[in-house]
């Protein structure tokens, strides 16, 4: 399929304003029009993205791994109880519930500074 026979692209758009700032940040021009730059400005949001996601995921994962491995190495923990209730029960009752509102939170924060950062690149231009 060759480019003669795609639809035009039209922009449409509401009249300017009278002090209004023009939207054509070069950045966002470079995303709008979808050009190897705008490519390479997304695609390092997306990779930042998802190095960020793997980090947190693999936190999450080697503590929550942590709990089997302490009950291994100390395996008198799974005999002791506190309050009535089987250590282990503890461990993984409050231990890993905090740990998950702990790492959601941790990643939302995180996730909202990388955008903040790139809708910076492109409030800048």
């Amino acid at each position: 399929m060759n480019g003669e026979n795609r639809p035009q692209r039209v922009r449409v758009t509401a009249p300017p304003r009278p002090g209004a700032v023009p939207p054509a940040f070069p950045v966002a021009r470079e995303l709008d029009e979808q050009s190897e730059v705008g490519e390479v400005f997304l695609s390092s949001l997306i990779r930042s993205q998802l190095r960020l996601a793997l980090v947190v995921a693999g936190g999450f994962g080697l503590i929550l791994l942590g709990v089997p491995l302490l009950l291994a190495a100390y395996p008198h923990l799974g005999t002791l109880e506190l309050f009535g209730i089987p250590v282990p029960w503890v461990l993984l009752g409050f231990g890993v519930y905090p740990l998950v509102i702990i790492s959601g939170a941790l990643y939302v924060r995180s996730a909202n500074r990388n955008e903040k950062r790139f809708q910076d690149l492109l409030d800048e231009g």
